[in-house]
């Protein structure tokens, strides 16, 4: 089940809503497991903790969100434990659709009471995953497949659209798509969008999963860069976050070294 390189991935992943209930053998599951053990993290200093639960250790009440197996983060809730989370995830949500297991993001199932008892660490978010019901859906053809905004809406990078366009495919809560880019082959800084269109009561719950779609979107950058041969830090820019885009926030950046 080892993949390599990603890249080819990000332009055929589906995010699959529809499971056939019945658990995965206890191979694919323990090579799953070993995979999680060694995600990359964005920020080494955030403690985190991965864990496979059953459908039976998840509430997930609408039948449409339901799977036979979850994948759930627990985080540490220091800055940008939330982007972190989004990234490291985001790597399982390609390693799955690699190995023709389909996976989504799920925003409102949790761990049940017993499993959140178990963890000293803050519940993020779970990413559900199986063999769909319909294995015939389970990769799109193209990226002529997704529905996302055209490049020149989201980012005025120069010189590096193949590594951008990327992060464009990059799947959101409700596909929001949430980021925006600028800079160039050598840097590339990130940005979020602000959650200014929404009730002020929603705007926490908003920014939640803005920011852990900015760390998938941001996982699907480093891919990029890998895949063309190049190496990128993970860096912050006092002139990036100064000079932020209307209505975003600044994230990160991404230096080629």
């Amino acid at each position: 089940m080892e993949i390599t390189d990603y890249y080819d991935i990000i332009f055929k992943r589906k995010s699959i809503k529809k499971y056939d209930l019945t658990p995965l053998d206890e191979r694919a599951l323990e090579e799953i497991s070993n995979q999680l053990k060694n995600l990359k993290q964005m920020y080494d200093d955030i403690k985190t903790e991965v864990k496979i639960l059953p459908l039976e250790q998840v509430e997930a009440k609408k039948k449409k969100k339901q799977a036979p197996h979850y994948i759930a983060i627990f985080s540490e809730p220091k800055n940008n434990y939330l982007v972190n989370a989004g990234y490291m995830l985001q790597e399982m949500d390609l390693f799955l659709s690699g190995n023709d297991i389909g996976s989504c993001w799920l925003g409102s199932p949790r761990p049940n009471e017993d499993v959140l008892k178990n963890s000293d660490l803050e519940f993020v978010i779970v990413m559900a995953f199986g063999n769909p019901q319909k294995p015939k859906e389970l990769h799109r053809n193209g990226a002529s497949d997704f529905k996302r905004k055209p490049l020149d809406e989201i980012s005025t990078v120069k010189g590096a659209d193949e590594i951008v366009d990327a992060a464009r495919l990059a799947p959101s809560a409700g596909n929001s798509q949430p980021w925006f880019f600028t800079g160039d082959e050598n840097m590339i800084h990130v940005y979020g969008s602000k959650p200014y269109a929404v009730k002020e009561h929603k705007a926490p719950k908003v920014k939640k999963y803005n920011t852990i779609s900015i760390g998938i979107a941001i996982y699907h950058l480093q891919v990029a860069f890998e895949h063309f041969g190049k190496n990128a830090e993970i860096v912050s820019d006092e002139n990036a976050k100064t000079n932020a885009p209307e209505n975003y926030d600044y994230i990160t950046s991404l230096k080629v070294k």
